[in-house]
């Protein structure tokens, strides 16, 4: 594996009402590795990710990205980073087709006119690259959720991101359909792409990750009171952050 790429420190969210969604989160993730990130539903992984992708403000912590400390204050923010996240609810235009979807923000232009023949080229090579096939040309509400997972996967690729966030990816996959997502996970890791899998499939983590896994109990319920270790070893694996015991 290649060196520390990102580390996030001592990260605290608090929303106004009190509910805490994480509590003194720190864990670091390696150049060129999938990290998995899991735990249940409710515990806190999405919120963890979307305070680094800058959806969300921490209300304590640090994140450190390529050894420089950032303060990610919107996606923009970070997709200037090099960081891109594919969320569980797609974030795409389905009247639009998928050349479109993929440029919306950033269209190269021919003049004042958007150069719809460059544009479609650089989808096809990306996706050639990735082995993420896909008609540039279709519609994006005609397409299955699979194929519009790789428009969104296409989307963070074509603005630079060398470190990829997937939230739940497989959750709405048919085992051949996640197979197939995995070879091209495999494929971005081989060009040099670090990736924090997030999932509550031990199996699939087991197959397609390089860390340990890890569990991740970020919520506290204030009514119940109840403090729970927040990083789990599975399989014997170590634990993520030792000092949070």
């Amino acid at each position: 594996m290649g060196k520390e790429i990102l580390k996030m420190e001592h990260i605290t969210k608090i929303y106004p009402n009190g509910v805490m969604a994480n509590r003194d989160v720190s864990f670091s993730v390696r150049e060129g590795e999938i990290h998995a990130l899991m735990g249940e539903n409710g515990a806190g992984k999405s919120t963890l990710m979307k305070i680094l992708f800058g959806d969300e403000d921490a209300t304590e912590g640090d994140i450190i990205f390529e050894g420089n400390k950032i303060q990610p204050k919107s996606a923009a923010d970070t997709i200037r980073l090099g960081i891109g996240m594919v969320h569980q609810h797609f974030m795409l235009v389905d009247s639009l087709r998928v050349y479109e979807n993929v440029i919306l923000g950033m269209e190269p232009k021919n003049g004042i006119m958007i150069d719809k023949e460059k544009a479609i080229r650089a989808v096809e090579e990306t996706a050639k690259k990735y082995n993420l096939k896909i008609d540039p040309m279709a519609v994006v509400g005609e397409l299955s959720v699979s194929q519009k997972q790789k428009v969104e996967i296409l989307k963070v690729l074509l603005r630079g991101a060398k470190l990829l966030i997937l939230d739940e990816p497989t959750a709405v996959l048919t085992p051949q359909e996640t197979d197939e997502l995995f070879e091209q996970l495999l494929l971005l890791k081989k060009n040099d792409h670090t990736i924090i899998f997030i999932s509550h499939k031990i199996r699939e983590v087991m197959q397609i990750c390089d860390s340990p896994p890890c569990r991740t109990d970020c919520g506290i319920d204030p009514g119940r009171q109840r403090d729970r270790r927040r990083y789990l070893p599975l399989h014997g694996g170590p634990r993520c952050h030792p000092e949070n015991e």
